[in-house]
């Protein structure tokens, strides 16, 4: 069976091959067949056949070398001791709900500065579904011990042939202005998030659903009480989609009342307008009943929450900054109790001091550089020359040097887009050689190794049809000069000025661009930049969700790949 299997899949790669260039062929990848190959992944009904696709289609990826993976996350935050009962979970949300601190009904927080969208349909980012995973709420959710829990459903029926699914809402829901919340606002919300006329970066998640994206097969029981959704193939991660913010409801009424969010001839314009400022409608925990754009926001307990009994902080207050040395200053003068970031000089001492304010908590995601494929750096090479030009540059990185100076907590060495540890939807790891699926790099088990090789660098770039002179450096008569761009943050700067020296090393000279978070995320998905910093934590333990976010329609498609 992996042999057949084996055999088809090389049969696939070089129809893939074959396949025609864009137009004009230039430095860009033809991305159509990455965009099919995740077509059929979405459709596969075998999870085993599922695997060896996505290792397929990870190898399409990261051929392109726009992808430069550095090291798998983990998170840290500092915690005051009297605060207890926060959590988070692998995919970096951080629960604020059912926690206490002391004889205070107050939880001063940072999570990050300004945020760039509060619309749970439209967010994404990790500080912002944090912000929506205690205000809004889904049908699902998670515990304290990361697993899966009814959240507003009391239950689901799935049908015999997994294609199915009926959720059941628990009685007396309500929004926190006190209407009823029903499965009709699930559908409402569902529709508009996958539509295209919303344009939601995470629209892609509902294309398993039948109908995608605008006849979308849910459909809410006359009575309310129950939400009918119909598949295109099973979904393994079902429950998991149910607690991503993406999923959550919002209500109509607000939503399309709100100034600007119709063009003047009728069309939507601004679909996230109604969540631009305080007051606005919602069903979590926690509504925001204070911004003051820039410095601060204010979220006040929400009595209508179905399980507001059990919420005992009344009042979360966060510090609107990335600023992490003033954000620092301002926990240890017990102005915060909660920082969601440490400047990076700080955490030797509190690693030495085994600070028990100071938490290192496990993550499933990697950071990791992207290049624009449709950035001048190529203009004027062809597809060949452009990926050995990436993986030159990926290749003179010191990824050893940046964990240990600038990490610092114990980041393991990425080599691969999809992080270790992540599953393979059928009881295995996916980052693992085995009969079925070999890396490129078997023992380092990734796509190259993890030290630096600067002489293999070199030739890629003579490849590419730059010169170098008898010390290893680039020659003047073909110079390489281009752009690094990132946000605020003791650690993304210093990283960037790590890869500027590294690549400085036989040459290149890259400057540095910081920018404010929202200025940052909207350049870099605009496609405004050269090289950039990113970081995917997962949405879901299933690597396809680390995949599609490539696909060229996708939201979150930050290279560029077929635009």
């Amino acid at each position: 069976m992996k042999k057949l299997l084996a055999a088809l899949l090389a049969m696939m790669m070089l129809v893939a091959c074959a396949m025609p260039a864009l137009a004009d062929e230039g430095s860009e990848p033809d991305w159509a067949a990455y965009d099919e190959l995740i077509a059929q992944i979405k459709a596969s009904t075998d999870f085993v056949e599922r695997e060896a696709l996505m290792h397929q289609a990870e190898d399409m990826l990261m051929e392109t070398n726009c992808i430069v993976p550095l090291y798998y996350y983990n998170d840290i935050y500092m915690q005051k001791p009297t605060v207890e009962g926060v959590y988070s979970n692998l995919f970096g949300m951080k629960f604020f709900m059912y926690a206490t601190n002391g004889d205070s009904t107050t939880l001063r927080i940072n999570l990050a500065s300004e945020p760039d969208k509060l619309d749970p349909a439209l967010n994404s980012t990790v500080d912002g579904g944090c912000l929506a995973s205690n205000s809004f709420a889904g049908l699902y959710t998670y515990d304290a011990e990361g697993q899966l829990v009814p959240n507003l459903a009391e239950g689901y029926e799935v049908s015999e042939d997994g294609l199915t699914y009926t959720f059941t809402l628990k009685d007396g829901l309500m929004w926190s202005d006190g209407t009823p919340l029903t499965a009709a606002d699930f559908e409402y919300s569902w529709k508009r998030a996958a539509s295209t006329e919303t344009a939601a970066d995470y629209s892609y998640l509902f294309n398993g659903i039948a109908g995608y994206p605008d006849e979308l097969n849910v459909t809410a029981s006359e009575d309310g009480k129950t939400l009918t959704v119909v598949l295109t193939a099973p979904c393994a991660y079902m429950l998991d989609l149910m607690a991503f913010p993406t999923f959550f409801p919002v209500p109509k009424t607000s939503v399309e009342a709100a100034s600007g969010y119709l063009d003047e001839e009728g069309n939507v314009l601004n679909p996230g307008a109604w969540a631009t400022e305080a007051g606005f409608v919602s069903n979590g925990a926690y509504t925001l009943t204070n911004w003051v754009h820039g410095e601060s926001m204010t979220y006040t307990k929400n009595p209508n929450y179905w399980d507001a009994d059990n919420v005992k902080i009344e009042t979360l207050e966060f510090m609107l900054s990335a600023d992490d040395t003033a954000i620092y200053a301002a926990y240890q003068a017990g102005d915060l109790d909660f920082a969601d970031t440490v400047p990076t000089d700080e955490i030797a001492t509190l690693m030495a001091e085994e600070n028990p304010e100071f938490y290192i908590v496990d993550n499933l995601g990697t950071y990791y550089i992207n290049f624009n494929v449709k950035s001048d750096l190529f203009a004027g090479k062809t597809v060949e020359q452009a990926n050995a030009m990436r993986k030159a540059f990926s290749i003179l990185i010191d990824r050893e040097y940046i964990v240990e100076t600038v990490g610092q907590t114990g980041q393991k060495i990425a080599n691969t887009f999809i992080p270790e540890g992540m599953a393979d939807g059928h009881g295995g790891i996916f980052k693992a050689n085995d009969d079925a699926y070999t890396y490129p790099d078997a023992e380092s088990v990734g796509y190259f190794p993890t030290t630096v090789q600067t002489e293999a660098a070199i030739e890629l770039l003579k490849s590419a049809g730059y010169e170098f002179d008898e010390n290893g450096m680039l020659s003047a008569e073909t110079p390489i000069t281009f752009e690094f761009s990132t946000n605020d943050g003791s650690g993304n700067t210093a990283i960037a000025e790590c890869i500027q020296q590294d690549l400085a090393a036989v040459g290149i000279n890259m400057t540095i661009r910081t920018s404010d978070w929202n200025v940052f995320l909207n350049d870099r998905k605009a496609g405004n930049y050269d090289l950039a910093r990113n970081g995917w934590i997962c949405d879901f333990n299933d690597p396809i969700n680390m995949l599609e976010m490539w696909t060229t329609d996708s939201g979150n498609n930050d290279c560029q790949f077929g635009k």
